[in-house]
């Protein structure tokens, strides 16, 4: 299994943070591995709902529906869903007051057969650098 994480910290409230972080329809403005939605994107998010997104790691492109397992609003949204090979992923997007604001936090989480010895190190590698520059997008986006 690999876990990464990436964090950073805005000078704005966790409520506005919120808003744009939760919101799937602003995932192409920020979120490097977001290749594009297919089908119906919800105007938000809500615990059991399911939807079908396109992402690329490593090159490649990957289908992934995504069940919303936890909306805890402003604080966490948490989504899993199975993509090629079995592979599982589990993401957290948490939102915290923090000195200068809010700090937004993704965490992330893969396991299957596929996610072992070299490619897991290489996914885990391109999984920490994309989840570190979708941050600073977002930081960009909030500014």
């Amino acid at each position: 299994m690999g876990r990464i994480s990436a964090s950073v910290e805005l000078p704005a409230a966790p409520e506005k943070v919120w808003q744009e972080f939760s919101n799937p329809n602003n995932f192409e403005k920020w979120l490097t591995i977001h290749t594009k939605w297919k089908g119906e994107v919800p105007a938000e998010f809500t615990t059991g709902s399911q939807v079908s997104e396109v992402v690329t790691m490593l090159g490649m492109p990957n289908t992934i529906t995504w069940t919303v397992d936890e909306f805890d609003e402003p604080r966490k949204l948490s989504i899993s869903g199975t993509g090629m090979a079995g592979v599982k992923v589990t993401f957290d997007l948490l939102v915290e007051p923090a000195d200068s604001g809010s700090r937004a936090t993704i965490d992330a989480e893969f396991e299957g057969q596929m996610i072992v010895g070299a490619l897991g190190k290489a996914v885990e590698k391109d999984g920490k650098k994309n989840l570190d520059e979708s941050m600073q997008r977002f930081a960009e986006l909030l500014a």
